[in-house]
């Protein structure tokens, strides 16, 4: 992605290449308080722009004689099993919500120690440029996964489109729609495939890492977007957060890497580097 020519701030990124140092050695040299030279640090990271960012590091922390294996994933279900199974040190993809879900449904124990940015979820279309000009019965994909799939009804509820059951929050689902004025078919896919649906669907509702891996940029193609409002971004339920076994959550190094992320140098690489596609979650802290 020609973004990653922008990402020249070394001091930026010399804090992530501390940052996922930590992290990598949570299961090992995190846990006995110490670190190892020469030892292979396992992150999972679906690639925008989680993996961009570790592989850009790559060559700092190779310095500090850490080998980093980035492994990318495009759905969101392998990179929990994984860190569940120690196949991952740690992994960055996921909000809390989703997070949260999975832990329910799968009898993870997995715990996220830190947040990092918002990636806003918006409405996307190759037919029309205003929501407006949406026809009746117009067909809508949205991510069929519970908690994307309930934040794009909320979302669609935002915009005006339907109105929600307000008891369901953002878990609701198709039958929890009260009122569609305009007949939307909705349409559920998994979260991914969203973008390529583009040509067939009226509108999309797409996450911000999927519609950047597809090309898109929220601030600017999106036809309604998630508050980018810095005022809000902390409040937000969909803050990506960086998870680890809950045996590490109190972890004193974790806490280093909270430190390393939370610093203006990172904020000012998501924000210049982005462009508002992502935006960091701590900046009002």
């Amino acid at each position: 992605m020609k973004n990653l020519k922008k990402l020249s701030l070394l001091a930026a990124s010399a804090l992530l290449a501390v940052a996922f140092l930590a992290a990598g050695c949570g299961s090992d040299s995190a846990s006995s308080g110490s670190s190892s030279k020469n030892t292979t640090v396992t992150v999972g990271a679906t690639p925008v722009p989680h993996g961009e960012i570790l592989n850009e590091i790559k060559p700092l922390l190779a310095k500090e004689g850490v080998d980093l294996k980035v492994v990318e994933f495009t759905d969101y279900v392998k990179p929990n099993l994984a860190l569940n199974d120690k196949e991952l040190d740690a992994n960055f993809f996921q909000h809390s919500p989703y997070l949260d879900k999975f832990n329910s449904e799968h009898g993870t124990k997995l715990k996220a120690i830190a947040k990092i940015h918002v990636e806003p979820m918006g409405i996307y279309s190759h037919k029309i440029k205003d929501l407006k000009d949406l026809p009746d019965g117009a067909k809508v994909a949205i991510p069929n996964d519970p908690t994307n799939g309930g934040r794009a009804l909320k979302l669609l509820e935002s915009a005006g489109l339907l109105k929600m059951d307000p008891e369901v929050g953002y878990l609701g689902t198709k039958a929890d729609i009260v009122e569609n004025p305009l007949n939307l078919d909705i349409y559920e896919v998994e979260a991914a495939q969203t973008p390529s649906l583009l040509p067939d669907v009226a509108i999309a509702v797409i996450n911000g890492g999927h519609a950047v891996d597809a090309g898109l940029i929220p601030a600017q193609d999106a036809i309604f977007l998630e508050s980018t409002d810095s005022s809000e971004t902390e409040n937000n339920p969909f803050i990506n957060v960086i998870v680890a076994r809950t045996a590490d959550k109190d972890n004193e190094v974790y806490k280093k890497v909270v430190d390393a992320y939370h610093t203006d140098a990172v904020a000012k690489v998501i924000e210049e580097t982005y462009k508002g596609s992502y935006l960091p979650a701590w900046t009002n802290q």
